[in-house]
């Protein structure tokens, strides 16, 4: 087993022991050493938009048992991509959330879905994520096109707030008393933003929208399963 070079060699030792190395000194077989576990950049997925509690991890990947997913997280803490916090009394709950070298992963991220979307074989009826949709609206908005909007997205018991101007796009988790507010299941809400239907057609039948029709076709408009450029 190849060491893994960095300050805290001792804490990551029990997991360096264990997991499998490619043995090689490529960069890149290094990083997949790091991260390249079933479920590992999943995890960093459901934390890129903040922390989160375990059972909020779990809800967003419903394909992985608990106990694989407390190895995940055990071992992302160890190697210094996740960090616990505690709330305070009286909430005492415990959070995970991604360092800044978690952070550093979300060009991995964006890089997988902009590949994923120009990929044969994508099965849009199987179950996403709120933060996975919420991440790949973030790496696939044509910016260059888009105008200022502030949307609210209520998907279940997630809320989240997109911001969009020539140039930017922002999500982040919260309320907000958003000119465009869009409301759904999250498959339905995917097929609406991503879908060939217009807005008109999805807000009678699939999600509920409230807002200006014409701005909130124009902000579905920013998006398409193949990025441009």
């Amino acid at each position: 087993m190849a060491r893994v070079v960095t300050k805290s060699n001792e804490k990551l030792s029990d997991v360096t022991e264990t997991r499998r190395s490619y043995d090689e000194g490529c960069i890149a077989a290094h990083a997949l050493d790091l991260i390249g576990d079933r479920w590992a950049l999943l995890v960093v997925r459901e934390l890129m938009l903040g922390p989160r509690r375990f059972g909020a991890v779990r809800e967003g990947l419903p394909g992985i048992s608990a106990n694989i997913l407390t190895r995940r997280l055990e071992d992302l803490e160890a190697l210094g991509i996740i960090a616990r916090e505690q709330l305070p009394d009286p909430v005492r709950v415990q959070l995970y959330k991604l360092t800044e070298a978690g952070h550093g992963l979300w060009p991995v991220l964006r890089a997988l879905c902009r590949w994923g979307a120009g990929m044969p074989g994508h099965d849009p009826r199987l179950f996403i994520s709120p933060t996975a949709l919420m991440l790949s609206m973030r790496a696939l908005c044509a910016r260059d096109r888009a105008g200022e909007h502030q949307v609210a997205m209520v998907l279940g018991a997630d809320r989240f707030v997109i911001s969009t101007a020539p140039g930017q796009f922002r999500v982040e988790r919260g309320i907000a008393d958003a000119a465009l507010r869009f409301e759904g299941g999250t498959n339905a809400l995917a097929a609406a933003i991503y879908g060939p239907a217009p807005l008109l057609q999805s807000a009678q039948g699939m999600i509920r929208f409230d807002g200006d029709l014409v701005a909130g076709q124009a902000f579905v408009d920013l998006f398409a399963l193949r990025p441009e450029g």
